[in-house]
Formats: structure tokens, C-alpha cells, sequence
């Protein structure tokens, strides 16, 4: 299926895209005249698309005239599927397919959120001809590795093993806890970017706060080492924490999304 090449110039498109059996919502923006790069947005754990970056994203697009993608993967948002059942095989799938669903003559600006930093690098690397640059956003690959396994106690752990999903504390999603399971964390371990290095040979900018609590800033210098590609800038924000959804972050993700859009247009 090809959405946003289909979809009516000057129009928002919201649309449906099978993800092996489940449908994800997905908004199609398609500006007048159609440029031949397509944003899109990765959002985080538990998150949907209709986030403050996400919308924010959606406008300025507007506004410059490019085509955006805002979607959300199963399990999360307005998409069929239960979130305990997801995991990052799961979510990269729903990335690529929404990749896939852009039109061909298109390349792909990716820009990812915190796990969905993660999930966008990894499209990246499995998309080499589509994806033309990747900025990330309080980047948190291997978070089931390097974070959240050291946060479990030996009582959640023994719950794990016995199928339970285990409630970890959140401030985000209204406050609600997140349930991790054990599939997740297996299924992670053979999407990990940080023990190894990946060829990436598109522009890449990391945007990370020094006051994040959830993913230390560390874990970007980590991934800009991992990434082995010539032009890659790590964007360190003093006292920005891990949303970065303040006035100042948003206008900072977009000078950046125009240095890069204008880096790829030379």
C-alpha cells in the first residue's frame, strides 16, 4: 500500500496500514508542491501520536511545505493490539511498514523518541536506500538492557519468570505504570546497537538533556560511538530533561530538522 504518495496535495490523511494482522493508525500530511523527502515521527515507549512533539512536528511541516508521518505502533495509541504483547520486532515492523507505505520516489527523514530513537536507528539500518537521515531525541537503545534490567528486584524478576507482567513506575502516561514482560526483554536482546558498531552513511544529530533522569545522557555519546558514519553530531541540552517538550527544545528539534532537510536538499 502507498499512502502518501495517494494522498490529496494540501491534505491530512488519516489511514489504517495492516501490520501483520493489526491495523495502526497513521496521519499522512502532503504538502503544495511535493518535495521529495517525507519526515517521520518515531514516538516513544507507551507514547502515541498525539504528543506534544509529534503535533509540533506536524505543524512546522506544514508550514515548510514537506510531508509528514505521524503514526502509532500496535498496542499503543488509537492502534489495534494489547501493549503487553508488543515488543521491539513487533514495533519495527509497524515502522517499516509505515516506511514501506510512502511513497517510492520519496526518501525518509526519520526522527525518533526515546525508545523510538531506538526503533528508528534500527529502520535505518534495515531500510539503507530509503532513509536519507535519523535524528534522535533522548535516545534510549537497549533500554531493556542497560536500564530497566537494573531496576528489577528479585520479587519482580521471580513474577517475570512466572509470565506475570510486572507495573513499573511512570511519570509519564497520566502517571500510569508500564508493564514490562519477559518477552519484551528477551526479544530485545537481539536488537542491541550498543555492544557493537553499524555502518550508518546518512547525517545523524543526537539530541539528549543533561538533566534526564530516565536515560542518561551517556547513552547518546554511547550510540553516536556505535554509529559508524561521517557526519554525526551529538546536541547535548543543559537541564533539559527527557521529554524535551519545552518551548526551547521544540524550537531546537526544528533548527535541526532544518539544518539537516537543507543538508540533504545541497
Amino acid at each position: 500500500m502507498t499512502v502518501a504518495g495517494n494522498a490529496e496535495p494540501g491534505k491530512t490523511t488519516n489511514t489504517w496500514l495492516d501490520s501483520n494482522g493489526l491495523k495502526i493508525a497513521a496521519c499522512f500530511s502532503q504538502p503544495v508542491p511535493d518535495p521529495t523527502i517525507t519526515v517521520v515521527f518515531c514516538g516513544g515507549f507507551k507514547s502515541n501520536m498525539q504528543g506534544t512533539k509529534a503535533l509540533a512536528l506536524e505543524q512546522w511541516c506544514q508550514c515548510h511545505k514537506w510531508p509528514y508521518v505521524r503514526f502509532d505502533y500496535s498496542g499503543h495509541g488509537q492502534s489495534e493490539g494489547a501493549f503487553t504483547d508488543g515488543n521491539i520486532d513487533v514495533w519495527l515492523h509497524d515502522t517499516l511498514t509505515v516506511i514501506d507505505a510512502i511513497d517510492s520516489s520519496q526518501s525518509v527523514l526519520l526522527i525518533g523518541s526515546s525508545m523510538g530513537a531506538w526503533i528508528a536507528t534500527l529502520a535505518a539500518l534495515k531500510r539503507p536506500g530509503r532513509i536519507a537521515g535519523l535524528i534522535t531525541l533522548a535516545a534510549a537503545p537497549d533500554f531493556t538492557e542497560q536500564l530497566l534490567n537494573h531496576r528489577l528486584n528479585q520479587q519482580q524478576r521471580d513474577a517475570l519468570q512466572r509470565g506475570q507482567a510486572v507495573a513499573m513506575p511512570s511519570e509519564y502516561d497520566d502517571g500510569s505504570p508500564y508493564p514490562i514482560t519477559q518477552q519484551l526483554i528477551e526479544n530485545s536482546h537481539a536488537h542491541c546497537l550498543l555492544d557493537s558498531t553499524h555502518a550508518l552513511d546518512i547525517p545523524v544529530r543526537l539530541l539528549h538533556g543533561t538533566h534526564d533522569e530516565d536515560v542518561p545522557y551517556e547513552t547518546s555519546i554511547a550510540l553516536l560511538s556505535a554509529l559508524q558514519c561521517d557526519d554525526a553530531r551529538l546536541i547535548l541540552i543543559k537541564n533539559a530533561d527527557h521529554r524535551l517538550s519545552s518551548a526551547s527544545d521544540i524550537a531546537l528539534l526544528q533548527n535541526t530538522l532544518t539544518e539537516m532537510l537543507d543538508t540533504l536538499q545541497r
